[in-house]
């Protein structure tokens, strides 16, 4: 929760360039972010991998007007329409990008080479057919907003009970983590969307960030096998609640089109 996911950037930028608020080589270096690059593969009328510049017009072409995010998990096809077989590989990828304009779905191939601490990232995303239908569990920006004001305080009376510690190494890196993407991250949903769609999530990784200070605090032995998973049920609906709040935030652009 505390890293936006690439489905994020890749709808985000790509809604700006749809939109017209950005140009295409700036929405690429944007989606492609810390990675090394990012190619798309089954594009229709494409024999094979393109460059994401190439891909976003060709999509354009295709009729798409809009980009939706889905970050689907276990027992909760969070953004998702089907079929069966995207839905699979979406959840598969713990992500996803859905078009509106075209009965088309993106899902991110992530490919680590080299040591760790000089890795290379070089990310493949697959173009796959997807069923036109409303997306599973995405709330609206309002009801995501409430929702998440109500996790907040759920999430921090959840840490009080359990005795989870607010301070040492982990938690700290944890806070700092968050600051630093805090500090970057207005510009997170690129040009073009409003306001209430980066205070939600900004919110929703904020939420993120006491769920990873839980989960965290309790390792090296500190905490009991049982006292962790009493852990992880209490916050499950809160984690669920920050992952509704971002593909809210993220969708924001192409829900606002559509309402005129």
């Amino acid at each position: 929760m505390l890293t936006e996911p690439r489905s994020g950037r890749l709808a985000a930028w790509g809604n700006a360039l749809l939109g017209g608020f950005v140009a295409p080589d700036d929405a690429a270096l944007a989606i492609v972010g810390e990675d090394t690059s990012h190619r798309v593969a089954g594009l229709p009328g494409e024999d094979g991998p393109v460059g994401l510049t190439l891909a976003l017009g060709r999509l354009r072409a295709l009729g798409v007007g809009g980009l939706r995010v889905a970050l689907p998990a276990p027992g909760h096809p969070l953004g998702l329409s089907g079929p069966p077989e995207f839905n699979a590989r979406a959840l598969e990828a713990e992500e996803a990008v859905v078009c509106r304009g075209a009965a088309l779905g993106l899902v991110p191939e992530v490919h680590e080479v080299g040591p760790e601490g000089d890795a290379y990232v070089q990310v493949m995303w697959h173009c796959l057919p997807v069923r036109e239908a409303p997306p599973a569990d995405v709330p609206s920006l309002g009801q995501a907003e409430r929702e998440l004001a109500e996790a907040l305080r759920d999430a921090t009376e959840v840490l009080t009970r359990l005795d989870v510690a607010g301070s040492g190494p982990v938690s700290e890196a944890a806070v700092d983590a968050y600051r630093a993407r805090a500090e970057r991250g207005r510009e997170a949903l690129a040009p073009g969307y409003p306001g209430r769609a980066v205070r939600v999530l900004e919110l929703a990784q904020r939420v993120g960030l006491l769920i990873s200070v839980a989960y965290e605090s309790g390792h090296g032995g500190a905490v009991s096998a049982s006292e962790m998973g009493a852990r992880a049920l209490a916050l499950r609906p809160v984690e669920r609640t920050a992952r509704r709040a971002q593909v809210a935030a993220y969708n924001a652009f192409v829900e606002e089109r559509e309402r005129g």
